[in-house]
């Protein structure tokens, strides 16, 4: 499977400006090479994130469906399509659309935790499902971000048999560390691939990081940016899955019913 991410350098609130260059990055890589899926980071239209979020939203995800279909189509690829703010009733979202080499919507996911430190949570509502779907037959999950600071949430996507975990993301570089370290973490545990899209550029309250990576479930860095704007391409070798979980089979030696109990007494 090959994919090639997108480490955009968002210009905040600018969100023409934004959709012209994804376009003509994609469209450049595809003179280059042909993958098999493309991935977008968070908020990559707008930035994280603009406010009045109402000037910003698109209703239902409409404009951004319409978009990543056309081109899914055109170019006969799959796109993961990192994440806008999207508008329903009053309500707003983080949410990421999916689709397949045909144009069609394959899934959709909401941001599930949301960032307190920079009060996402008083502008955003928290999605509360997981989100696993299929590319070209191959079992994927998706995660936004800090979604990756909670082990158990990527888990319970392991426990679906995905075999390739997509993150997008608007991460600071003060957190570059920080970053790799939990991308390297999660494809370690659960054995599989992470294919991981950070923003670039300098927004009003951050330096994103870039340093978008690509890491095998060895935990070995198949490709990584540093900050610039940059399509970052790499290979992902899926039979290498099956001899490295039959040789360290942590899924069959997991103790489901210690970590019920545990959880169980620390609930308030």
């Amino acid at each position: 499977m090959k994919v090639s991410i997108l480490q955009m350098n968002v210009r905040f609130g600018e969100p023409d400006a934004n959709i012209d260059r994804m376009e003509c990055m994609l469209a450049e890589q595809m003179d280059r090479e042909t993958p098999d899926a493309f991935v977008l980071p968070e908020l990559w239209s707008t930035g994280f994130y603009p406010k009045p979020l109402e000037s910003y939203a698109d209703r239902a995800g409409e404009r951004t469906c319409e978009l990543l279909s056309r081109l899914a189509r055109k170019y006969h690829v799959n796109l993961v399509g990192g994440s806008v703010i999207t508008s329903a009733k009053g309500r707003f979202h983080n949410q990421c659309f999916i689709f397949d080499r045909e144009g069609k919507q394959i899934a959709s996911y909401c941001k599930t935790h949301l960032f307190s430190p920079a009060k996402e949570e008083k502008a955003f509502d928290a999605g509360d499902s997981l989100c696993v779907f299929s590319l070209d037959g191959i079992r994927c999950g998706m995660a936004i971000c800090y979604d990756i600071r909670f082990p158990e949430f990527i888990r319970r996507l392991a426990l679906q048999d995905i075999s390739v975990l997509f993150v997008s993301a608007a991460w600071p570089v003060q957190r570059t560390v920080h970053w790799q370290t939990l991308l390297r973490a999660r494809a370690i545990e659960n054995q599989m691939f992470v294919a991981a899209a950070n923003a670039a550029g300098r927004q009003p309250t951050m330096q994103c990081a870039g340093h978008s990576m690509l890491i095998d479930p060895w935990g070995e860095v198949l490709a990584e940016a540093e900050d610039e704007e940059i399509c970052l391409p790499a290979e992902l070798d899926l039979s290498i899955l099956q001899g490295i979980r039959s040789k360290i089979n942590v899924f069959a030696d997991r103790r489901p019913e210690l970590y019920c109990e545990i959880l169980a007494s620390t609930s308030p």
